[in-house]
């Protein structure tokens, strides 16, 4: 369960920075870069190998509990974190969208490991933010950031949004290959909740 519940933790730490950055302007770069860096991790033996230590993904795990426990605060969160699964589902059965992703998010990899100082974090997030714009925002339902329209209008912060939802899709495709299932949000609640809170103690 651990490993699933993390793979959500991810998918929430992904929507959650989404809602800082279309509401405020500014977002938790720590924990964004480890957003990022998972879509380039895609032959990752375990979850640990995409995500790193437990504390890089402090914020999901606190954003999956406060909605566990519903809190009214995180609503947009749950909302683009629902849109995601959708938008998973969708994704799966499109295989030359996903050999395309696929191709792309490689070289991009590649090239992170080639250039990491040239190929800074807001580089690689308007690469991404462009991919997704060719192919995810193609399919429905779309995503509706709600927010600040003076942020929502700013170029880099609406890449980095693009990016971050990106990654949350990847958490959800994550989530679905370990076993998840939606339905596990609505009665699985109870030992999900359990499980997040043990991460966060761990």
């Amino acid at each position: 369960m651990s490993e699933k519940t993390l793979a959500l933790a991810g998918l929430f730490q992904a929507t959650e920075l989404v809602r800082q950055a279309a509401t405020h302007g500014t977002w938790s770069g720590y924990a964004a870069n480890t957003s990022l860096d998972s879509l380039l991790k895609m032959d990752a033996e375990s979850v640990q190998d995409i995500f790193g230590e437990r504390k890089q993904l402090l914020i999901g795990v606190e954003t999956l509990v406060a909605v566990l426990q519903g809190e009214n605060r995180y609503m947009e969160s749950l909302r683009y974190s629902i849109g995601l699964l959708q938008l998973e589902r969708k994704f799966r059965k499109q295989s030359a969208m996903q050999t395309l992703v696929g191709q792309r998010l490689a070289e991009m990899a590649q090239k992170r490991r080639e250039a990491p100082e040239q190929y800074t974090e807001d580089l690689l997030a308007g690469d991404i933010a462009e991919l997704y714009g060719q192919t995810i925002s193609t399919l429905s339902p779309r995503i509706i950031v709600h927010g600040n329209p003076r942020h929502l209008q700013a170029e880099r912060t609406v890449s980095w949004i693009r990016a971050l939802l990106f990654a949350g899709l990847r958490s959800a495709v994550l989530w679905d290959q370990l076993g998840g299932k939606r339905w596990n949000l609505m009665f699985g609640r109870k030992q999900m909740l359990e499980d997040a809170q043990n991460l966060l103690q761990g």
